[in-house]
C-alpha cells in the first residue's frame, strides 16, 4: 500500500530555520491539504512549535481547522463578495480578506445580521491581478474602515514573481508601502503588514515587515535562485509486491511502448498517476532554464527512477493508473523491499495516507 512519508524532525528543523530568516511572526499557510502535508497533522505540527496564526484558501478548510485552532487566527486569504461564504467565515471567527468595496460591505451586512464583528485584512492588487485593490483606490479602501461591523487588523498584497531575483517584486513591496502608508494617515493603527511569500523570504533582503506568509518553504521544495538550507521533505513508498523475469524482446506496459533487449527481471510496485507518480517533471524552480531541460530530457526519453535499498532502477513501460514496473535486474530486491519515488507533495493525491515518522 502507497503511503506519503514525512520526516518530521526536518519538517521542524525546516521550521526553525524559516523563524530565524523571518525574525518575525509567521502566518502559516496550510491550504493545498496543508501543501500536501495532510492539513490537519501538519497544522498540529506547526501549533507544537510555536506558530499561532495560519491562513487557507478554502472555506471549506475552515471546520476542520476551527476545531484544531481553538483561539488562534485563522485568515482566509480570498476577497470574496459571495454571502454564503461571508457567513461561514463569520460563524468560524475566521479573518476575512477584503479586496473590493463590494466585499466588505457583504461581508459588514453580513456580519450585522450574526451581532458579529469580523476581523479584516485589507488587499491591495500590486500585480497579482486577482483580488485587492488597486493602488489608485485609496479613497474606496479608506471607506471600508469606516463599517461598523469590521475590525482591520492588517493588510497584505501578494508577489507573483518572488523567485526571480530581476522580476518586479522590490517595486511592488515599494507601492504597498506608499499605499498602506497613505491610508494610515486617513484611517489611523492598519495593523500588521505583510507581504513576503516563502521565496520573497528567501530571495530578498528587508521584505518580511510585520509577518510572512509561509507554505511551501516548509516542505523545503522551495521557488529560489539560491540556496534555502532548508531539508527537503517528502517521500513516496511502498512495497515491492511482486517479482518476475520475462525474455528478451518482451513488451511492458500499456501501449507495448517498451521492449526488454535482454531477459530482464521485474519488480512491481503498487503505486502510478491515480498516486501522484511519473505525472510531471519534478522540479520546484520556474524558469526558461527548466523549461528548455524538460524539453531536452522529454525528447532524449530519459528515464524515472525509484530508489530501492537506497539504489536506483529505472522504471520501464508506461506508468498505470496504480502500478509502476521497475528493472531490477542483477540486483537482490525481493518482495516486500520499500520503494520510494521522489515527488512534489502537491502532485500525491490527497487520499493517499501522510504517515509522519
Amino acid at each position: 500500500m502507497s503511503r506519503y512519508v514525512i520526516d518530521k524532525s526536518k519538517l521542524e528543523e525546516n521550521i526553525k530555520i524559516i523563524k530565524e530568516k523571518a525574525k518575525v511572526p509567521i502566518i502559516a499557510v496550510v491550504k493545498g491539504n496543508g501543501y500536501g502535508f495532510g492539513m490537519a497533522e501538519f497544522t498540529k505540527i506547526l501549533l507544537e512549535n510555536g506558530i499561532n496564526t495560519f491562513a487557507v484558501t478554502e472555506i471549506s478548510d475552515l471546520p476542520i481547522l476551527r476545531e484544531i485552532l481553538k483561539d488562534e487566527a485563522i485568515i482566509v486569504l480570498r476577497s470574496t463578495c459571495v454571502k454564503s461564504e461571508c457567513e461561514i467565515i463569520a460563524k468560524y471567527d475566521a479573518t476575512a480578506v477584503i479586496g473590493s468595496l463590494n466585499a466588505a460591505q457583504v461581508m459588514n451586512d453580513v456580519a450585522r445580521e450574526m451581532g458579529k464583528t469580523v476581523k479584516c485584512n485589507l488587499k491591495i492588487d500590486t500585480g497579482m491581478g486577482r483580488y485587492g485593490f488597486m493602488p489608485n483606490e485609496i479613497d474606496e479602501a479608506v471607506k471600508c474602515y469606516d463599517m461598523e461591523n469590521l475590525e482591520f487588523v492588517g493588510a497584505y498584497t501578494h508577489f507573483p514573481c518572488a523567485f526571480e531575483q530581476n522580476g518586479p517584486t522590490k517595486a511592488q513591496l515599494e507601492v504597498f508601502k506608499d499605499v498602506m502608508k497613505q491610508i494610515e494617515s486617513k484611517v489611523g493603527s492598519v495593523g500588521t503588514l505583510h507581504c513576503a511569500n516563502s521565496p520573497a523570504l528567501f530571495n530578498f533582503d528587508n521584505v518580511s515587515l510585520g509577518a510572512v506568509r509561509i507554505g511551501s518553504a516548509f516542505t523545503g521544495r522551495i521557488i529560489t535562485q539560491k540556496s534555502s538550507g532548508l531539508n527537503r521533505i517528502g517521500m513516496l513508498e511502498a512495497e515491492v509486491i511482486e517479482t518476475k523475469t520475462v525474455p528478451a524482446g518482451y513488451s511492458i506496459g500499456y501501449g507495448a511502448t517498451y521492449k526488454t533487449k535482454c531477459e530482464t527481471t521485474l519488480a512491481v510496485i503498487p503505486f502510478g498517476h491515480y498516486d501522484g507518480f511519473g505525472i510531471t517533471v519534478q522540479r520546484e524552480e520556474h524558469n526558461l532554464r527548466s523549461v528548455l531541460s524538460a524539453l531536452k530530457s522529454f525528447l532524449k526519453k530519459e528515464r524515472i527512477y525509484v530508489t530501492i535499498n537506497d539504489k536506483k532502477y529505472p522504471v520501464v513501460g508506461s506508468i498505470g493508473l496504480d502500478h509502476c514496473t521497475v528493472d531490477i535486474t542483477g540486483s537482490d530486491v525481493k518482495i516486500g523491499d520499500v520503494a520510494q519515488a521522489d515527488i512534489s507533495p502537491l502532485m500525491v493525491n490527497p487520499r493517499i495516507e501522510r504517515v509522519y515518522k
